[in-house]
């Protein structure tokens, strides 16, 4: 969800600087990008370490939700083309599963700026016990919509949550935002998801670029 359907990244980041300066902690963007899709209390545990702050892992957490869940109640800054796909793949009876580390709480107030049952099944990651880039997160959902991982394509924007569906056998299509993802033998790249034709990427696979197409366009 975070950085692939909504640019939420931003928010976190703020609030990020914002706990190192409510308890005289340190804090750097180099810190802030290490963090983008990771489990939220190894994030806690991370920001614990390196921000210098003595609260536990647990607290961090829940100040950083508080902060951005405000945010987002307020704005949702959805990515481009992710509204449009989604109500693509709802009115094409295609089963969708959201898999996210962000908490049920911060979630919620996004999905109720989506048509009712949008995703048939939600994975957070305080529903999981072993967040991204374990396979868990994608494991999970694949067996609640009924289908095999190798017959699902998750679409990912960070390096934690392509190893993740990778390693659970999904097809990925990496969508880059604030942070650089690796080539993988199940990866496919496109620069948005304006316009993008799932289909395609299904069939082609990992052998085609699509931001190679878009650039020629």
């Amino acid at each position: 969800m975070d950085g692939t359907l909504v640019d939420t990244e931003p928010y976190w980041i703020e609030t990020e600087y914002a706990l190192a300066e409510r308890y005289g902690g340190t804090w750097s963007e180099a810190h802030a990008l290490n963090l983008v899709g990771n489990d939220l209390l190894d994030s806690g545990r991370y920001i614990r370490e390196h921000m210098g702050i003595d609260l536990e892992p647990e607290q961090i957490v829940q100040e950083l939700l508080d902060g951005v869940v405000g945010r987002v109640e307020q704005e949702v800054p959805w990515r481009p083309g992710a509204v449009e796909l989604l109500t693509g793949l709802v009115a094409s009876g295609t089963p969708c599963a959201l898999v996210t580390m962000s908490y049920e709480r911060f979630v919620a107030p996004i999905l109720a700026r989506l048509p009712a049952e949008t995703f048939r099944v939600i994975v957070t990651g305080d529903k999981v016990e072993f967040g991204k880039p374990h396979p868990e997160p994608y494991l999970t959902a694949a067996a609640a919509l009924g289908v095999r991982p190798e017959d699902c394509l998750a679409v990912e924007d960070s390096n934690t949550g392509a190893k993740s569906a990778e390693a659970a056998g999904c097809l990925v299509l990496v969508v880059e935002n604030h942070v650089p993802v690796l080539v993988g033998e199940r990866r496919v790249f496109a620069d948005t998801l304006e316009g993008i034709d799932l289909a395609a990427v299904w069939r082609e696979g990992p052998s085609t670029d699509h931001r190679d197409e878009r650039r020629g366009s």
